[in-house]
């Protein structure tokens, strides 16, 4: 089996809780005051992702962007333990979070 990825997952509005119930072990829930929630975490494979987008589609969530978070270095971002930062949001850690988008919000 290949190794998890980690995504980030863009949804127009904030989600409220109850519809991301079935997601919520699984990623880590980031909701900004610019009515934008993301969902970060690892997903493992194809099968894995089509699963996430149905859910999401069934409860007529709307999907802004799916991406893959890069370093610094333009490459993706890395999915193992070693390099993850306990701060950072990129991570398969289900918390949820608010934050402004910029600073002048």
């Amino acid at each position: 089996m290949p190794e998890p990825i980690i995504y980030e997952i863009e949804l127009n509005g904030n989600v409220g809780t109850k519809l991301l119930r079935p997601l919520i072990d699984d990623f880590h829930i980031v909701r900004s005051k610019k009515d934008v929630t993301r969902l970060i975490g690892n997903i493992t494979d194809a099968s894995h992702l089509h699963g996430i987008v149905t859910h999401l589609a069934s409860m007529n969530i709307e999907i802004i962007s799916i991406t893959r978070p890069l370093r610094q270095d333009n490459r993706p971002e890395s999915t193992t333990r070693q390099e993850t930062n306990p701060e950072s949001p990129l991570q398969s850690s289900p918390h949820v979070t608010y934050t402004k988008e910029h600073p002048n919000d």
